[in-house]
């Protein structure tokens, strides 16, 4: 088959366009033939030898698949061969074929195209994830997110719109703020060109944002902690800027806030039954139109390391997919 191969760990660039053997599923597994992939930030971790997870070498990035189901190991009950679905492979998916375990497989709604399934359940897991079960956001609530316009970002922009929250958008030009206005968000900071804690006060009263929802990392977790209020709840999602923060320990102290992690991987392997009714919110909220991914980018299979190359140089507005099959 053919497959974006990571043949030695290293930057997009090192990656390969060739053949991999077809995948055999084990008894426990699913076996789909890929039409989209999703492009999310731990695929540029991953080729680096730098995510939770560690493949061996040789493999294929990418780890949010939409296909149809065309062979099924002998214990799998929850899929049919034929079956259009969406799965969480961690790895495998740019390639034309994968082999997935079932439980990380789930049916598709009639009638969502295939690029929307693929590039749904990491960012929008992981921001519902973040926001329900590790924020516990309340109607009414101030929620700031940082790295709006990116992925997760985006994602968090727009649930947290339609989870009733007063969303304040954060990121670093104005073409990408306004992109998060037209999800939902009612304010916003361009945290290049303005003070990011003098920002949040400003558009708080004084009072200060009740959650923060932190993909970036780097020299603006400490910001925005300042700027969080009594009790608030601060989400550490990732760290796109490349710099894991060391925080002042004072400030929650101060703030009587929680510095909360977020490890929607993890939660979706040890906690599958909240983890599968998230999911099933999301899809009905897709198919009521509440919310919809936005899609930055569209790519081939042997473009792919350029779709890698555009969330690494954070170029990536919304969410990049791989179409493998047209």
């Amino acid at each position: 088959m053919k497959a974006v191969i990571c043949e030695k760990f290293g930057l997009p660039e090192t990656l390969k366009y060739g053949e991999l053997p077809d995948p055999s599923p084990s008894p426990s597994q699913v076996l789909i033939q890929v039409d989209a992939c999703g492009v999310n930030f731990p695929d540029v971790l991953i080729i680096q030898n730098k995510y939770q997870f560690k493949p061996e070498l040789p493999f294929s990035p990418g780890g949010e698949v939409a296909g149809k189901v065309i062979e099924i190991g002998s214990e799998v009950k929850n899929v049919q061969v034929g079956d259009s679905v969406l799965a969480l492979c961690g790895w495998g998916g740019f390639a034309e074929k994968v082999a997935v375990d079932s439980d990380r497989v789930f049916k598709l709604p009639s009638g969502l195209p295939s690029e929307i399934a693929a590039t749904t359940l990491y960012t929008y897991g992981t921001s519902y994830h973040a926001l329900k079960d590790r924020a516990n956001l309340q109607p009414g609530e101030n929620l700031l997110v940082l790295g709006a316009a990116g992925g997760v970002g985006l994602a968090a922009v727009e649930l947290g719109k339609t989870m009733g929250a007063k969303v304040i958008a954060a990121a670093s030009s104005e073409e990408k703020l306004a992109l998060c206005k037209e999800k939902g968000a009612e304010l916003t900071i361009n945290y290049q060109k303005e003070d990011l804690k003098a920002r949040i006060k400003k558009l708080t009263q004084g009072k200060g944002v009740d959650v923060v929802y932190d993909p970036v990392g780097g020299d603006y977790t400490e910001a925005a902690l300042r700027g969080v209020a009594w009790k608030g709840r601060y989400l550490i999602v990732g760290f796109a800027n490349g710099e894991i923060p060391k925080i002042p320990m004072n400030l929650p102290l101060l703030k009587g806030c929680s510095i909360v992690g977020v490890f929607w991987g993890q939660f979706s392997k040890l906690e599958p039954e909240k983890s599968f009714q998230n999911i099933a919110q999301l899809m009905q909220w897709i198919q009521q139109g509440k919310i919809s991914q936005h899609i930055g980018g569209r790519y081939s299979l042997e473009e792919a390391p350029q779709a890698l190359n555009a969330i690494l140089e954070r170029k990536m507005l919304g969410k990049g997919v791989v179409i493998i099959k047209a």
